[in-house]
């Protein structure tokens, strides 16, 4: 007797279905349509205030403490620019810190969701997986592989998470070690451990102390070559100090929350050569920097990889990893958890590492250096203009900051500093803007900085005229006030 076999799957079969392929496409037809209208900053709805006012009050008291902005989405948006409940639109430039690469209602990342929302199961996990698991970890080890020996990557559901993982791998290869090594002002996450390693006291406030943490100074343009060496010394200090207990060294490339620092790749090169010698674990921390520099990882742009035994990333790929080379390979039972993702986000997730990798966003040419170009350009003419805004920045030093500049960052992560960097006023100036049509979000500690994280895969460069015009608007009030 002849048994047939099907070629294809039944889930594959309906996947092809030419009824839900002309739905879909109907659906898409009808949000790109009602996108249309979507094309600057407009104020609320006088009808839809009292509503939204409720539901602002309602997440306070549910929460046990007010939203930071009086945010509360409509579900539609336009690229780079969102609508709230209050029928507002306005210009989002920091996506959820760095989650929303393609910004809001992009036609292709809603079709990709639709088809994943068709999926049998909402979750993904360690024990039960489709196959929308190998296929983004599968990119993420394949990009990374162009200039590391990372080899193996473990998915997770959260940055955090992905940062307990990278630091059991670290302790576990290192039995008996007891400390780590990270960079003054870093930020790790808020999870018990992690909140312990982040550089902020009110992050860990109440909190029990128990994990062993040993800062470094990070980068500082004002010493160029001399912070270099400084930082040389001191990590040969804390190695001398506490002989064979470091298990790890902790780095972001860009420091986020920080303050957007920089630092160039001779910089870290010795650290991490004193860090091989003494058999301390390299792990880079690109949950905020990847996928929006001039490489997918910024690790390759600096051509760091055949240092890096570790690396955690985040936030934009829509689920989370720790990533790690063969030798750092963990023993079984270290690294697990219920749930990995969702399927609509790994879905995502995966269409944005395909979109980011094929569409010509990286390189000194790419559409993520002539956005951050864009920027720059528009920040510098701004300075000029409005000189009294930009007074010198004060340095720990008692130094007058000079190579640190009014504004900077690297490639989709972008800052600009007015006012001396004072956190009063740059507060003020963030939620003036909020009002009059820019979402943005400050970061640094003594100076601050207004902190933009835009939607690089699909905003224009020509659109950061609008986002300036009421920049400039909202710091001459914050200057009056």
């Amino acid at each position: 007797m002849t048994t047939s076999t099907s070629v294809t799957t039944n889930a594959q079969t309906l996947n092809q279905s030419s009824i839900i392929n002309s739905a879909i496409a109907s659906i898409i037809a009808e949000l790109t349509e009602a996108q249309t209208t979507m094309t600057a900053a407009r104020p609320a709805t006088e009808e839809l205030k009292e509503s939204y006012e409720n539901c602002l009050t309602r997440f306070g008291e549910m929460r046990g403490r007010g939203a930071l902005y009086p945010y509360v989405g409509s579900g539609l948006g336009n690229g780079p620019l969102v609508e709230l409940a209050d029928g507002s639109v306005k210009w989002d430039m920091i996506n959820g810190i760095g989650v929303h690469m393609f910004g809001h209602s992009d036609p292709d990342i809603i079709e990709t969701s639709i088809r994943a929302a068709m999926s049998d199961t909402v979750m993904q996990g360690n024990l039960q997986f489709n196959e929308e698991v190998v296929k983004f970890g599968e990119i993420l080890l394949s990009e990374a592989s162009n200039a590391t020996k990372l080899k193996h990557c473990f998915l997770t559901n959260s940055g955090t998470m992905a940062n307990e993982s990278a630091l059991k791998v670290c302790f576990q290869k290192r039995p008996g070690s007891s400390r780590v090594l990270a960079f003054a002002d870093c930020f790790m996450g808020r999870s018990m451990t992690m909140s312990q390693i982040g550089d902020s006291a009110a992050n860990r406030q109440g909190l029990p102390l128990n994990t062993l943490v040993d800062y470094m100074p990070f980068y500082d343009p004002e010493h160029g070559e001399k912070s270099t060496e400084y930082a040389v010394n001191r990590l040969q200090r804390y190695i001398d100090r506490y002989p064979d207990q470091y298990s790890c060294f902790v780095m972001e490339l860009v420091q986020g929350e920080g303050g957007f620092n920089v630092a160039p790749r001779e910089y870290f090169i010795p650290l991490m050569e004193l860090c091989k010698e003494n058999g301390i674990a390299v792990w880079i921390d690109e949950i905020q920097t990847f996928g929006r520099t001039n490489e997918m990882y910024h690790t390759a742009e600096l051509d760091l990889g055949k240092y890096v035994d570790v690396l955690t990333l985040g936030k934009m790929s829509q689920v989370c990893a720790c990533l790690f080379t063969e030798d750092f390979n963990p023993k079984p039972g270290l690294l697990s958890g219920t749930f990995v993702g969702s399927t609509i986000g790994l879905s995502v997730g995966t269409r944005i590492l395909e979109r980011l990798r094929d569409g010509g966003y990286y390189g000194p040419n790419g559409i993520i250096a002539k956005l951050y170009k864009a920027f720059c350009e528009r920040a510098e003419a701004l300075v000029k203009r409005q000189p009294d805004w930009f007074p010198q920045i004060p340095h720990p030093s008692g130094l007058t900051r000079v190579a640190t500049g009014f504004y900077g960052g690297v490639g989709g992560m972008m800052r600009i500093t007015p006012f001396a960097g004072d956190k009063t006023k740059i507060i003020s100036a963030l939620h003036t803007m909020f009002q009059d049509g820019v979402i943005a979000f400050y970061c640094g500690h003594e100076p601050y900085h207004i902190r933009f994280l835009p939607p690089v895969g699909v905003m224009q460069p020509e659109q950061f005229d609008d986002v300036f015009m009421i920049l400039e608007s909202s710091l001459a009030k914050a200057a009056s006030s």
